[in-house]
């Protein structure tokens, strides 16, 4: 990811997994076989799904269309530009906590979540959405008073 400058090295984590594990296969470190025992592939799947619908929104125009409505904005640039500054200053941080709060609560509520459902169920343990509860309600109810505070100051 550190190369993603040059053209045609853009990688993302994805990419990544999937192209060390084709190393392993060339470099005879793993049969194919044993290579999708090496990559997660339930985790890779859901990152795929999520890649096809950020690309059906950019081929939809979505994005264009939200730059489009931006920039038809009857504000002078400095006022825009102050506009977008506020929206992605104070908007990311507290959408982002939110995601990761709500992600806490349910047993599929974040990717980390899920990981970890799929290696426990490798490993001949279930956990149902009761023994989730009983750690994530307590790590997302401290993890929103801290979310408070530091929204306060």
């Amino acid at each position: 990811m550190i190369l993603g400058e040059i053209p045609g090295l853009a990688l993302d984590r994805t990419g990544i997994a999937l192209l060390g594990a084709i190393a392993l296969v060339v470099a005879g470190r793993a049969s194919p076989d044993g290579a999708l025992e090496l990559v997660d592939v339930p985790t890779l799947s859901l990152l795929f799904g999520l890649m096809v619908v950020s690309a059906q929104f950019r081929l939809g125009g979505f994005y264009s269309h939200v730059t489009r409505l931006l920039a038809a904005l009857d504000a002078k640039p400095p006022v825009l530009l102050f506009w977008l500054i506020a929206v992605a200053g104070v908007l990311s941080p507290v959408l982002a906590l939110s995601s990761t709060l709500a992600g806490n609560l349910f047993v599929v509520g974040s990717i980390a979540n899920i990981i970890v459902l799929d290696q426990a169920r490798r490993l001949g343990v279930e956990i149902g959405w009761r023994q989730h509860a009983r750690a994530g309600v307590p790590v997302t109810l401290a993890t929103l008073a801290l979310t408070w505070v530091w929204l306060a100051l």
